[in-house]
């Protein structure tokens, strides 16, 4: 499980959801969750969380242009890369965090990743959970 710790800088909620805007590093990651500062006490501006999401989640791309529907869209240079007939594992650095990303082997092929290479990665907002910084 990739874990990030950030600063909640923005709370926008309908009914009894909450779409949230947390600055990690400099970065504005969006995670969209079940709770409203109402229902839960954690969710305040400045108040400090770990984002967590799944190395399934993280989309790699090169050469990326245009408009997508992915907000948390980061600049991370691959460190490690460990490859099997059907699955590849890459280790990215990002700003001295590391992020792991599990993409089909085919993809990672396709794409020509090599150690050293700066990448973007993406994750969907609905992808990253919030915990209290701390639980």
């Amino acid at each position: 499980m990739n874990k990030l710790t950030g600063i909640i800088i923005h709370i926008e909620s309908s009914g009894h959801m909450s779409m949230v805007d947390i600055d990690v590093t400099g970065d504005s990651f969006s995670s969209i969750v079940l709770e409203t500062p109402q229902s839960a006490d954690y969710l305040r501006n400045g108040g400090k969380v770990s984002l967590i999401f799944k190395e399934t989640e993280v989309s790699i791309a090169k050469n990326l242009s245009g408009q997508i529907s992915l907000r948390n869209r980061f600049k991370g240079l691959i460190k490690t890369i460990e490859k099997s007939n059907l699955l590849t594992k890459i280790i990215l650095d990002y700003k001295n965090n590391e992020v792991i990303s599990i993409i089909s082997t085919r993809c990672a092929d396709r794409l020509e990743l090599k150690q050293g290479q700066t990448v973007e990665w993406l994750v969907k907002t609905n992808e990253v959970s919030l915990l209290r910084e701390g639980a």
